[in-house]
């Protein structure tokens, strides 16, 4: 393939946002002190995608890095640790080789003032809202890709975090409840006065709330603009990214997360104005699918996953919520945030149409 075709499907980093530049001045001596082969100035781009932390890619002559930091402005003091997703990273290479490497770790304010880290950059091609020109895939190669995609949160959730020696990224059992409760918290607290209540979908999840099928090393975040697919074998995942908010916990609570974004070809049009990955494609599996292909490849197996799909929906829209609060209070002038109140208040709507037709 030439360097041109590849150009085309590989994720293209743009200009840096006005107001998110980085100071090179500080960073450049940090990095070559750091970072055997570094030196010189790079060239700084910023990758488009992304509510939540900052990435950057940094051009050298013979490498890229790439540079994750939290947002400019306010932020709450639990969110946007660096530090720990990086440390998650690291931890998980051994036992899951789809994480990049770790290259730098900065706790020094004084270079950014943040805590940020450096690690290697996947050259491969995101699926973000739609495929990148060029890569037609027929109905079957779509469901391959599908398929393969899933099959790497399911190789996560086989993961024995105790044997792994990982069983300290977590708190154990008592997940589910510790999310219902935390997740109805932070919505409480980024309410505004043009956001819903969720007051009776919260109460539906702490009433339903089942015990922990299992204890496994989670995602969270886990979608298919996470992932990184070979240039040269598209079907290939060779990376999964975005680990800020990976931990122990229940499994299903994971997958719930993830159809919370699975957004599928028959779904309403708001659903389909949220889409933020190519799910909608023929040959994706729709969520049901999703849910008897997991359960049949792991054997964890629940009568009715009403719960799980619930919670799900209900937890983006607290992101979502928590993200325009900022928006909305001044903490940030990103424009993309304005009309994060019409999902959020949308996913209730959702939420709600969920529960009065849950067999539960």
């Amino acid at each position: 393939m030439t360097d041109q075709a590849i150009d085309t499907l590989v994720d293209q980093a743009t200009d840096i946002r006005e107001g998110e530049s980085l100071d090179l001045n500080s960073l450049v001596p940090y990095l070559e002190a750091q970072i055997p082969g570094v030196e010189g100035i790079p060239r700084v781009r910023q990758f488009p995608g992304g509510a939540s932390n900052l990435t950057y890619l940094l051009q050298y002559p013979d490498k890229d890095l790439i540079l994750r930091r939290p947002p400019f402005g306010t932020i709450a003091k639990s969110a946007h640790d660096m530090l720990r997703e990086a440390k998650i990273i690291q931890a998980l290479k051994p036992v899951y080789p789809y994480v990049p490497e770790i290259m730098a770790i900065c706790e020094d304010h004084s270079v950014l003032g943040c805590d940020f880290y450096v690690m290697e950059r996947l050259v491969g091609i995101i699926p973000r809202q739609d495929l990148p020109k060029g890569l037609n895939l027929s109905e079957s190669d779509t469901r391959k890709l599908c398929l393969n995609v899933i099959d790497k949160l399911i190789d996560l959730h086989s993961i024995d975090p105790y044997t792994a020696g990982l069983s300290e990224l977590g708190k154990g059992e008592g997940y589910v409840e510790r999310q219902i409760s935390g997740w109805s918290d932070r919505y409480r607290k980024a309410i505004t006065d043009n956001a819903s209540g969720f007051e009776t979908v919260m109460a539906w999840l702490e009433e339903k709330q089942p015990k922990d099928i299992a204890n496994r090393l989670i995602h969270n975040d886990f979608r298919f603009d996470n992932v990184v697919l070979n240039v040269d074998n598209p079907f290939e995942v060779i990376g999964v990214l975005d680990w800020e908010m990976a931990t122990l916990g229940d499994p299903l609570m994971d997958l719930g997360n993830s159809l919370a974004y699975w957004v599928q070809a028959d779904d309403d049009p708001q659903m389909q104005f949220m889409r933020r990955q190519p799910t909608h494609l023929k040959g994706m599996l729709s969520r049901q699918e999703v849910i008897e292909y997991y359960m049949d490849k792991t054997g964890f197996n629940v009568p009715c996953f009403d719960f799980y799909e619930i919670y799900g929906l209900f937890r983006l829209a607290v992101i979502i919520q928590q993200i325009y609060y900022r928006y909305h209070h001044g903490q940030t002038k990103d424009k993309r945030f304005q009309n994060f109140i019409h999902a959020a208040n949308y996913l209730e709507q959702r939420c709600m149409k969920l529960i009065e037709k849950s067999v539960l």
